[in-house]
C-alpha cells in the first residue's frame, strides 16, 4: 500500500531572542500548508524568575498573526492600541495588512515569578486583494471556540471551517485549524471534511498511518486531504490544519509576506527608517524595537 504521508519533516529550533522555538514551517521542501506559511511551537519551557518573554516591538505586512497558548500567558500590544492579556485555549487573530507594529512581552504581574509557556505561533498568508488592506484584531475567547465530542474523541475547531463547524476568528480564505484530543487509542477515517493540503502535528502520544508509528517534533503533510485515516494513542492530541493554497507565490523576508517583492522592499526600508506612517508606535511600549537584520538575504520564495 502506498503511504498516504508525502512528506515527514522533523521540527527544527530557532532562537528568537530569549526563548528557544521548534520550527514547524517554513522548510526547504515544504515552504507552506495551505495559506499556512509559518508555525513556531514555543516551549513547554519553564522561565525562572530572573528571565521573562519578551519579544520586542517589530513589525509585519501582508499576513495574519494567530497565537494559541496551551500553558502561560503573554501580553499583546499592537499600533492599532490594542492592549490585553492571550490566556490558554484563546486565539489573537491580528491582521498585518499595510503595515501593522507589535510586541508580544510577559504579563506585569508575573515577571517576578517562575512560569511555564507553551503554544503555536503562527502566520497566515492573506488573499492577493487584501495584503494591503488596513491592519485589524479580533481575540477570541476560550468558550467562544467550537468544541464537540464525537465517537468518543474531543474536537476544537481553533480557526476556519471544517466537519461542519466554523470558528468565530474571522479568515480571509478557506482553511482550518482543529484540535483532536482522545483519551483511550482511536481509529479516525476524516477524509470526506478535509479540502486542499492537510498538515498533520502531534503534540502530545503517536498516530499510525499506514502502519508507521509518528510522535512528537514531526509535521506530516498528507499528499490529498481526501485520504486522511490514522490511529492514535491513548491521550493524544493532534492538530490537523491546511486549506487551499493562495493562488499565486508568496516571498518571505524577515518578518514580512507579500506577493510582490517591491512591497516586501518598502517595508523593510520604511523598518530600517522607523517609518512611523508605514508603522506607527505601540501606545506605551514605543521606546525599544528589533531592528532589520544587518544580514542580507535574498528573499525567499514560496
Amino acid at each position: 500500500m502506498q503511504s498516504q504521508v508525502g512528506l515527514i519533516l522533523e521540527e527544527k529550533p530557532a532562537d528568537i531572542g530569549n526563548f528557544l522555538v521548534g520550527r514547524l514551517l517554513p522548510f526547504r521542501d515544504k515552504r507552506s500548508v495551505g495559506p499556512f506559511v509559518f508555525i513556531d511551537h514555543m516551549g513547554p519551557s519553564c522561565l525562572k524568575n530572573h528571565q521573562n518573554f519578551d519579544v520586542l516591538p517589530h513589525p509585519h505586512i501582508g499576513l495574519a498573526t494567530l497565537t494559541y497558548l496551551f500553558e502561560g500567558a503573554i501580553f499583546h500590544r499592537d499600533s492599532m492600541g490594542n492592549a490585553l492579556e492571550i490566556k490558554p485555549g484563546e486565539v489573537n487573530w491580528m491582521t498585518a495588512g499595510k503595515g501593522v507594529r507589535h510586541s508580544e512581552r510577559t504579563p506585569d504581574y508575573l515577571r517576578d515569578s517562575p512560569q511555564f509557556l507553551h503554544g503555536f505561533q503562527i502566520w497566515i498568508g492573506l488573499p492577493k486583494h487584501l495584503e494591503q488592506s488596513e491592519p485589524a484584531f479580533t481575540h477570541v475567547e476560550k468558550n467562544d471556540l467550537p468544541f464537540w465530542e464525537q465517537d468518543g474523541v474531543n474536537y476544537k475547531l481553533i480557526a476556519g471551517e471544517v466537519m461542519g463547524k466554523k470558528s468565530p476568528v474571522p479568515v480571509y480564505s478557506p482553511l482550518y485549524f482543529l484540535e483532536i484530543k482522545t483519551q483511550k487509542a482511536q481509529k479516525l477515517n476524516l477524509g470526506e471534511y478535509f479540502f486542499g493540503e492537510v498538515g498533520m502535528y502531534v503534540l502530545d502520544g503517536t498516530v499510525k498511518i499506514d502502519g508507521q508509528g509518528f510522535g512528537t517534533k514531526q509535521l506530516l503533510i498528507a499528499k490529498t486531504a481526501t485520504i486522511c485515516e490514522f490511529e492514535t494513542s491513548e491521550n493524544a492530541t493532534i492538530y490537523l490544519f491546511g486549506g487551499e493554497p493562495l493562488s499565486e507565490p508568496r516571498y518571505m523576508f524577515w518578518n514580512f509576506v507579500s506577493s510582490d517583492i517591491d512591497l516586501i522592499e518598502k517595508a523593510k526600508k520604511d523598518w530600517y527608517d522607523q517609518n512611523t506612517e508605514a508603522f506607527p508606535l505601540i501606545p506605551d511600549d514605543d521606546e525599544e524595537y528589533v531592528p532589520l537584520p544587518k544580514s542580507i538575504f535574498d528573499v525567499k520564495k514560496d
